[in-house]
């Protein structure tokens, strides 16, 4: 019998694998998730499969339908406008007490966190198709190193998750980029708009920032792809 600790790694672990499927997009946009199925492919119980999700969908990466189970996250195009001017009003308003409230350390850990990012190449081939997992944490890690001087774990909590719900359309709209936005001019100006204390400039980099992203998805049709037959 396995112990409570062990399921709770494995739960862990299914968790990840299942994240990464969706991310990389193995597991399609819209396509349902049958729990059986899944259980049989990963090796473990349904129940572990349920938990994993049930996770996901905190996450906004899954969303449970009524009499239908799980499926990975869709968004239409208004759902996707609707939550970039969400985002952009909580982590505008994140943004905005960070630069009141930070001192020398937010200061120094913005700056690493930037030269991270700026070091760290978007893409693994030359022909674009491969995202790098090291960039997306980069990224990840800069914009967090932006608020983190918010005062507000309430505040905090609520931009990771709207961070999250995000992800997934964030990712593919790197590989739709080809050069069309340049993402490290927008990150230094943000940084340099955040230490110099000028909260107006900083916030209109940021609202720019994430709609330009949710451009990208629009124009290259993100919002419109749906699950393949198969999964129906």
């Amino acid at each position: 019998m396995a112990k409570i600790g062990d399921a709770k790694t494995l739960a862990n672990d299914i968790h990840r694998k299942i994240r990464a499927d969706i991310l990389c997009g193995r597991l399609a946009v819209g396509q349902r998730l049958k729990l059986a199925e899944m259980a049989g492919e990963y090796g473990v119980s349904p129940n572990i499969v349920r938990e994993a999700l049930t996770v996901l969908a905190g996450e906004k990466l899954v969303r449970t339908q009524p009499q239908q189970g799980f499926a990975v996250i869709s968004l239409t195009a208004e759902e996707l406008r609707d939550l970039t001017n969400v985002r952009i009003a909580i982590e505008g308003m994140a943004l905005t007490q960070s630069i009141q409230n930070g001192g020398l350390d937010w200061e120094a850990g913005l700056l690493a966190a930037h030269h991270r990012l700026a070091n760290t190449p978007v893409k693994l081939d030359a022909d674009g198709e491969q995202l790098n997992e090291a960039y997306v944490e980069a990224h990840s890690a800069f914009h967090a190193a932006l608020v983190q001087a918010c005062g507000s774990p309430l505040l905090l909590e609520i931009r990771q998750s709207l961070h999250d719900a995000s992800e997934l359309y964030r990712r593919m709209a790197y590989l739709k980029r080809k050069g069309v936005k340049d993402t490290g001019r927008e990150h230094k100006k943000l940084v340099q708009a955040a230490l110099s204390r000028d909260v107006g400039r900083a916030t209109t980099m940021l609202a720019l920032h994430f709609e330009s992203t949710t451009r990208i998805c629009m124009e290259a049709g993100l919002t419109e792809l749906r699950a393949p037959s198969r999964a129906a």
